[in-house]
C-alpha cells in the first residue's frame, strides 16, 4: 500500500515522503496512530494544502521534545530484579519498566517511545534509547542489580559478579589452609603418640 507520511518515521522517510509499505503495517500502526495517510490523488492534495500546518506542529513538538532531552541527560534507572550466580534474571526487564521507572523522576513517556529492541535478561548497566519525537532521541542506563547496595556498587563501575567469584576463591583458600593445618595438627599428634610409646 501506498501512503503519504505526516511526520518523520526512521527507516521508512520523512515528512510528506510518498512510501509503501505493508498492507498490514499501514492498517494497524501507520494509519490508526495518524502517521500517514493512502496516498490517494485526494489525500496528497490536502496535504499539500496542510503542509505548512503540519510542519508548524512538528516543529513545536520537536522543539518541546528537545527541551525534555536535554532535562534528562545521563539519566539512570534502577531495577532491582532477582538472578542466578551467573547474572540471568528469573524475567525479564522490558519497555514498562522504562515507563515506571521515568515515571518515578517525572518523566512522561508511553512504552511505544521505548526502543528496546528484546527484553534485557541479566544484571548490569544496559544503555536504552527513548524517542522523545520522531527526530529527537535520548539513551537512558537501566542499572539492573540484585539489591540497592549492588546497583550503587554497577554504578560505581564495578562488576558485582567478579566479587562474587572472588568471595569463592577466598572460601577456597580458607578451606585449603584450614585442611592444611589440620593435617599438619595430626601429624604431630601422631609424632608425640609415637615418642610416647617409644618412651615406654
Amino acid at each position: 500500500m501506498d501512503v503519504v507520511l505526516l511526520e518523520r518515521i526512521e527507516s521508512l522517510g520523512q515528512m510528506g515522503e510518498v512510501v509503501s509499505v505493508k498492507n498490514g503495517f499501514a492498517r494497524n500502526y501507520l494509519l490508526p496512530q495518524g502517521k500517514a495517510q493512502r496516498a490517494t490523488a485526494e489525500n496528497l492534495a490536502l496535504f499539500e494544502a496542510r503542509r505548512t500546518e503540519f510542519e508548524a506542529r512538528n516543529l513545536v513538538q520537536r522543539t518541546e521534545a528537545e527541551g525534555v532531552a536535554k532535562s534528562m541527560p545521563k539519566t539512570t534507572i534502577t531495577v532491582i530484579r532477582q538472578a542466578g550466580e551467573s547474572g540471568q534474571l528469573y524475567g525479564s526487564v522490558a519497555a514498562r519498566d522504562v515507563v515506571e521507572g521515568l515515571d518515578a523522576m517525572g518523566f512522561k513517556i508511553e512504552r511505544s517511545q521505548v526502543v528496546l529492541n528484546r527484553p534485557i535478561k541479566t544484571l548490569g548497566l544496559h544503555p536504552v534509547r527513548v524517542s522523545l519525537h520522531p527526530e529527537v532521541y535520548v539513551e537512558v542506563t537501566v542499572n539492573v542489580a540484585r539489591s540497592a547496595a549492588e546497583a550503587e556498587r554497577q554504578a560505581a563501575g564495578e562488576d558485582p559478579l567478579a566479587e562474587d567469584d572472588d568471595d569463592d576463591d577466598f572460601n577456597v583458600d580458607l578451606n585449603a589452609a584450614d585442611l592444611a593445618a589440620t593435617d599438619e595438627a595430626e601429624i604431630l599428634e601422631d609424632a608425640a603418640a609415637e615418642a610416647d610409646t617409644a618412651e615406654a
